[in-house]
């Protein structure tokens, strides 16, 4: 079995810390070195119920999309959420490792895996990371349909290709105008609206849409808007990013079992609606 160390080396080398985000938090949040590996999990956040499926099976790694902590704390005391979590994982030798920006901007990164999930073809990043000569890595995505289809469409088959949430999807623009090229951005993406116009796509798939931004867009071009749950669309990363610490594993002959919780931790558990268009 390897050791947590030469486990988190190969996760760094895919994700590499230093390509986060300067107000960002990765890396390894707790966890021995030299405890020895051979169960893993992928969750988009470290909640209390992920470190549970984590000690129910038998996992001594935790992997996840978000933070623990973002911001500095003077306490990691159990009667605070967060603490129980960190109590949990300690008491029990669960590592906990998060790969957040620097996984989003990654060559695959999260939006190449929720183009994925999608069947859209990238072309390249929406906002490029100068420092890639090969013009690959970068925030987001641009991308293409299999074929032209309608903005309903597109719509209509990112809900049956995304993991459901209580939010589902939500549509602005013309239903009925062409889709061409798209968009896509795991998480929150309505701080790229500009990089969104400037690329001239027909729309744009992301998450966290505020009212405000939303409307400036529509009302600014025909651009059409896709907005889904920010956990569903970052959980196909899981997914993407078991299956490359699948293929490390079987490269150095570690014998992982990595494993995706499939556990809903969208915040959001149910929608009410008064009979609004859908």
């Amino acid at each position: 079995m390897p050791r947590l160390s030469e486990v988190i080396a190969a996760l760094d080398a895919l994700w590499p810390p230093e390509r986060a985000e300067g107000w960002d938090a990765v890396g390894t949040v707790c966890g021995d070195p030299d405890a020895e590996i051979d169960r893993v999990l992928f969750a988009v956040d470290p909640v209390r119920e992920i470190a549970d499926e984590a000690l129910k099976l038998g996992a001594q790694l935790i992997v996840t999309h978000h933070p623990l902590y973002l911001r500095g704390t003077t306490t990691v005391a159990a009667d605070t959420f967060k603490g129980k979590v960190v109590h949990t994982l300690i008491k029990h030798d669960i590592a906990l490792h998060v790969a957040h920006t620097n996984a989003d901007t990654a060559d695959p990164g999260v939006s190449d895996a929720l183009a994925g999930a999608l069947d859209l073809r990238v072309t390249r990043p929406l906002v490029p990371d100068p420092t890639d000569p090969a013009g690959r890595r970068g925030l987001g995505r641009i991308c293409e349909p299999a074929r032209p289809e309608t903005l309903a469409d597109f719509a209509a088959r990112a809900a049956a290709r995304l993991p459901a949430t209580a939010q589902g999807i939500r549509l602005a623009g013309d239903p009925e105008a062409m889709v061409r090229t798209v968009a896509v951005s795991g998480g929150s993406g309505d701080s790229l609206f500009d990089a969104v116009r400037a690329a001239g796509v027909d729309a744009f798939l992301t998450a966290d849409l505020r009212h405000h931004p939303a409307s400036e867009a529509v009302q600014h071009s025909p651009l059409g808007l896709v907005d889904a749950a920010h956990w569903a669309t970052e959980w196909p990363w899981c997914e993407q990013a078991a299956a490359q610490l699948d293929a490390l594993s079987d490269r150095h002959g570690w014998d992982l079992r990595v494993h995706v919780s499939k556990q809903v931790t969208d915040p959001w558990t149910t929608h009410h609606s008064s009979g609004a268009p859908n």
